[in-house]
């Protein structure tokens, strides 16, 4: 399908290197922009035929020597043409991206589609370095080795806050290590998923290895329950995650999941509060809040409690809400008028409890512009307590509640007091408070004096409700790879 505008067209489904509409007539559906509820695109509803034949053509692209007798170097090579190809696409992706998806255009340009070039050209350099082993047994005359091979057929399925990017993160590792993929992007932001898929092919990796499919939740339980699916990555929510165990217990899939999160920050006693109120401003409200590894629960040492609060209120109440288009927006739209009213329920429900609150906590529809679109005022909260509903659930939006703390002793235990694990930040200038800290939080990443931006080059992962298994980094080859030793008896 050659690229033109999403208002023109509507996207296909791209199965076994051919666009086409759903097998038997089919369905569409629309997206829209966040900001204004202008129509982005209409999109092709995947049925249960497309699934298979998706399915069916990753499976036989598993056999294809066009894929699997092609060299580590040379598969190295498609996914650094990929990477290219967004990089010369770079200011139309983005664009893209702040329409579907409502992400200021700064971010989505300098976050998204610069992540999204970084993780293919990351794992280009992966494909000629994935190894085996030589080990030593205790069988006499026995030469043993280990290989790793393609887990195989793998369906990736999207989130809508981040949809280039995280597509990214599973496309480019499962390519490299020699898998198929069939890609399911979010109902509410496939848009540039669609456009990274054309500029997939027109990469030249070659038919059946990268499978899309559009639609809603029923696609992507039909492919986490089809007996032709050899793996199933996933970000999403929590309680998405938990349905995918158990769909995919059928055939024993393996299963990547990164999924909720409710990352405490500490703000030490000794910590520069001024950096401090910065850092976790945009720790916090970055992609309007709509990030799982946010800092969403803010430990401030009692002396310093007041300070903090009042100066984050002032800086967060600052802020300029508007289209992500604009140049002058620094805090985008929610993704849709259902996940505006779940975030609004959230602070209603923090105030019903007790929280007091400092700034925000109403829709942003003061005037025409922002009347249109999904705006939520950035909101802090202060005098929220541990067993609140805002210091334990996901709100996913731009929502800032306070704690104190009087003993450092306690710090650990109140952030390991979650279901979740994903990620955390510790403010201070001492570095044994930052170490010990660091140890004792149980989280997959814990970030310093700085924002929750992973990095192609690091894992990524949670502890606890927060996931299963680890993307980026070279911890990715491991589970989109299986080890296989091989026993040869010398004689």
């Amino acid at each position: 399908m050659g690229h033109q505008s999403m208002e023109q067209t509507q996207a296909r489904l791209f199965i076994n290197g051919k666009w086409a509409e759903p097998a038997a007539g089919g369905s569409s559906f629309p997206s829209l922009d966040p900001a204004t509820g202008a129509l982005v695109g209409t999109f092709a509803e995947a049925g249960p035929a497309d699934v298979d034949a998706a399915v069916d053509a990753a499976r036989c692209a598993l056999a294809d020597p066009a894929w699997v007798g092609i060299t580590a170097a040379e598969r190295a090579r498609l996914l650094w043409r990929v990477a290219d190809l967004i990089e010369a696409h770079a200011g139309e992706l983005a664009e893209l991206e702040t329409r579907d998806q409502g992400q200021p255009l700064g971010v989505a340009r300098d976050v998204s589609v610069a992540g999204a070039a970084e993780h293919f050209r990351y794992y280009a350099g992966w494909c000629t370095k994935i190894e085996g082993a030589v080990a030593p047994v205790s069988f006499p005359n026995t030469l043993h080795y280990t290989r790793r091979e393609p887990v195989g057929v793998c369906a990736l399925i999207t989130p809508w806050n981040f949809p280039l990017m995280i597509a990214t993160w599973k496309i480019a590792p499962a390519l490299a290590c020699g898998n198929t993929v069939i890609v399911k992007p979010a109902e509410q932001t496939p848009a540039t998923t669609v456009r990274l898929v054309e500029l997939i092919e027109r990469a030249g990796i070659p038919a059946g290895v990268v499978n899309l499919l559009t639609g809603g939740p029923d696609v992507g339980r039909a492919l986490v329950e089809h007996p032709g699916v050899d793996k199933v990555s996933f970000t999403g929510s929590t309680a998405v995650g938990k349905e995918i165990v158990r769909g995919s217990a059928a055939n024993l899939k393996r299963v990547t999941l990164e999924l909720g999160g409710k990352a405490p920050s500490i703000i030490a006693a000794d910590a520069d509060i001024d950096a401090a109120v910065a850092g976790n401003l945009q720790g916090g409200l970055l992609n309007s809040g709509q990030v799982c590894a946010a800092y969403t629960r803010f430990y401030v040492d009692r002396r310093r409690v007041d300070e903090f609060t009042e100066k984050l209120a002032n800086a967060a109440s600052g802020l300029r809400l508007g289209n992500g288009l604009d140049p002058e927006t620094q805090l985008g739209p929610l993704v849709t008028a259902e996940h505006l009213a779940k975030v609004d329920g959230c602070v209603r429900r923090a105030v019903e409890e007790g929280a007091e609150l400092v700034t925000g906590g109403t829709r942003a529809d003061g005037d025409g512009s922002l009347a249109r679109g999904n705006f939520f005022r950035p909101t802090v909260l202060a005098g929220v307590r541990d067993e609140m509903s805002i210091a334990r659930d996901e709100v996913f939006g731009p929502v800032l509640p306070v704690l104190a703390y009087d003993d450092p002793e306690e710090l650990a235990a109140r952030a390991n007091d979650t279901e979740y694990g994903l990620a955390a930040a510790v403010w201070t200038k001492d570095l044994a408070t930052a170490h010990r800290l660091a140890a004792d939080i149980r989280a997959g990443a814990v970030f310093v004096n700085m924002l929750p931006i992973p990095d192609s080059g690091a894992p990524w992962g949670g502890f606890g409700a927060s996931g299963w298994g680890r993307e980026m980094g070279k911890y990715a080859l491991d589970v989109f790879t299986e080890v296989k030793g091989v026993w040869m008896h010398l004689g």
